[in-house]
């Protein structure tokens, strides 16, 4: 018995060992914003302040549109995730979109806190130093679930909703992605504060999309590299650290007019949930789209495209 406990023990050291090699060996520094700006800012990118952090946005588009598109991203992604939708829309439809707080060029929120509260607050506080008196709000994902709640925090701000591939219900056992689900696994987790290899984010993206031929070296760098800006790895992991409890009897009060779309594929959030948001958001709108994953908007964004022309009556 004594040589097996010891034999456990000595494992247990070569395990940690291996770790921590791993980290010596793969470990990635945090990326300084000046470094990722001539990659992933454009002349449509600007910069507000907004609780404490400088915030990454463009608005493109029909300059004399009155009621703007505001695109919401989800989790690990940035507004580049909506660069099809934008091209496909913008002779339309003015559009804004931002990188929400911990993502993308605006990086942490110095508080240090993400929920629902503090999104609802953030996504009120640019559109109200844009001077966004009124709009159509469309989110994915984590996006989708900030977009149904402003909605109903700033209705008088909110004219239509566009859900696409939203949380918003309690999971039901997804296939998920890898990234998701290291991030979500306790003290394994913080090894990505310093661990993050290109060949994880590539896999992730293959748990997102049904047409692998989406996942490039182009979108593995920009995820990859955005995921590295200084403090966005941190603040991930707070997210998932605290865990989503999403809670679902809200949506049933959203009045609003609303246009669900989903990939029948989604891993991530199953289409279920699709049916869900239909029941519950009475006089919703109900678009599925086959052989289609979780970000239906870079999937298949002339779909999309098509889909919310419709619904906004921009024929």
């Amino acid at each position: 018995m004594k040589k097996f406990i010891q034999y456990i023990g000595l494992g247990i050291v070569g395990v940690l060992v291996a770790l921590v090699v791993a980290v010596i060996v793969l470990a990635e520094q945090d990326k300084k914003l000046d470094t990722l700006l001539p990659a992933y800012a454009n002349t449509a990118s600007k910069f507000i302040p907004a609780l404490g952090m400088n915030v990454h946005y463009r608005i493109e588009g029909n300059a004399s549109d009155s009621v703007p598109l505001v695109l919401i991203h989800g989790t690990s992604a940035s507004l580049h995730t909506w660069d099809s939708l934008t091209l496909l829309l913008s002779s339309k439809k003015k559009i804004i979109r931002f990188d929400l707080p911990a993502f993308g060029l605006t990086g942490p929120n110095p508080a240090n806190t993400y929920n629902a509260d503090v999104y609802n607050i953030f996504v009120d506080s640019v559109l109200e130093k844009l001077n966004v008196k009124s709009c159509i709000v469309a989110g994915n994902s984590l996006g989708g679930s900030i977009a149904w709640h402003y909605a109903l925090y700033n209705p008088s701000r909110v004219q239509q909703l566009i859900l696409l591939d939203a949380s918003g219900y309690p999971k039901k056992n997804e296939k998920g992605s890898l990234g998701f689900k290291i991030a979500s696994m306790p003290v394994i987790n913080n090894l990505l504060l310093w661990v993050t290899p290109k060949f994880l984010v590539k896999k992730s993206l293959e748990g997102v999309f049904v047409d692998k031929n989406k996942i490039n070296e182009e979108s593995i760098n920009r995820y990859h590299d955005l995921l590295l800006r200084e403090g966005n790895r941190k603040a991930a992991l707070s997210i998932f650290k605290a865990g989503f409890k999403p809670n679902p009897a809200p949506i049933k009060t959203i009045s609003k007019p609303t246009l669900i779309i989903w990939g029948d594929q989604d891993q991530l959030i199953n289409v279920s949930n699709a049916y869900l948001f239909n029941k519950d958001i009475k006089g919703s709108k109900l678009v599925v789209l086959q052989n289609v994953g979780h970000a239906p908007m870079e999937e298949t964004p002339t779909k999309v495209a098509a889909e919310i022309a419709t619904f906004l009556n921009l024929h």
